[in-house]
């Protein structure tokens, strides 16, 4: 039956059959801080047990410990909002503020990972992603340098909106993909053989799309086929995870819509906020951590995340 609502408060919309087995219908939506001004970028720590997110226009990274509550991790932040850690367990971010990709290493020093592109400032790196050969990937909308809101108003420099890869051991990034309006959430399918891009200009601009494209992943390095896996509404794709079988968690304007890997919407689970990004965490990564405008949320399910963090 579709349409049917499942969960302690109804959060669960079974919109396929399918999605029954992909939820626990006992859990419920857990908020966990509500205090931000607008929550990004989570990643979870896993030999730490710990999340670690954004609150952008406060310029900070927060921490939540389970049974500890939230402290602030990091402040000032340089307005960073994406986050994901590289094989090695280092904290990798995109910095509005800065315009940069930096690494933070194990001792808490930064490195600078990639600012400029052929001698130009980025504009604002806003997710990220590793590959396992170590390349990280990430998008490059203007967002951060829009306003002094997310990050300090200027010009783009750049001739496009790019989503880039920077090899290993590399100073300068590449463009993968130079046709996106504003390019922001980025996740590789489970075998790396399909990069997924949300197009999330739609949040300015009433016209703009509000989709995630696909990508066949060519030599590992190059893409090809570019074609609209699906579109989201309400709201529109920013932040999105994938599980180990391939589906898409991804962001919207009334919670988290779960879409099966050949883009049909099997269901969705319901958020009283704007949710802009999550991912799965938790020691058996089955607990799904939201951020939604001011607060951080978390429920289980009954899958697990495919990124390892």
């Amino acid at each position: 039956m579709t349409g049917m609502r499942l969960g302690a408060n109804g959060e669960f919309e079974i919109i396929d059959p399918r999605f029954r087995h992909l939820i626990q219908s006992n859990a419920w939506l857990e908020r966990l801080y509500d205090g931000c001004l607008w929550a990004e970028g989570p990643v979870y720590v896993a030999d730490g047990d710990y999340l670690l997110w954004s609150d952008i226009p406060n310029d900070r990274i927060l921490q939540w410990v389970e049974g500890m509550g939230v402290r602030v991790f990091r402040k000032p932040a340089n307005y960073s909002n994406g986050h994901t850690r590289d094989r090695q367990g280092r904290l990798i971010s995109c910095e509005h503020g800065a315009r940069r990709v930096t690494r933070t290493e194990h001792d808490g020093s930064l490195t600078v990972l990639a600012d400029r592109h052929k001698g130009r400032r980025l504009n604002s790196p806003n997710d990220v992603v590793v590959k396992s050969d170590g390349s990280i990937w990430f998008t490059d909308p203007p967002y951060g340098i829009r306003s002094d809101y997310e990050g300090h108003k200027a010009e783009e420099e750049q001739g496009a909106r790019y989503v880039f890869r920077l090899d290993p051991g590399a100073t300068e990034p590449t463009p993968v993909a130079d046709d996106f309006t504003c390019p922001n959430g980025i996740a590789f399918s489970p075998d790396e053989s399909v990069l997924y891009v949300a197009d999330s200009d739609r949040s300015d601009n009433p016209a703009g799309p509000p989709h995630i494209r696909a990508f066949d992943v060519v030599d590992g390095k190059r893409l090809a086929n570019s074609r609209v896996f699906a579109k989201v509404s309400p709201g529109l794709a920013d932040g999105f995870r994938l599980d180990t079988d391939g589906n898409l968690w991804i962001s919207a304007g009334d919670g988290v819509h779960c879409f099966d890997p050949h883009g049909v919407l099997l269901g969705k689970i319901h958020v009283p906020e704007k949710v802009s990004n999550l991912t799965f965490g938790g020691p058996k990564r089955n607990r799904l951590f939201i951020t939604a405008t001011r607060s951080l949320y978390a429920v289980y399910v009954a899958q697990s995340g495919a990124q390892r963090p």
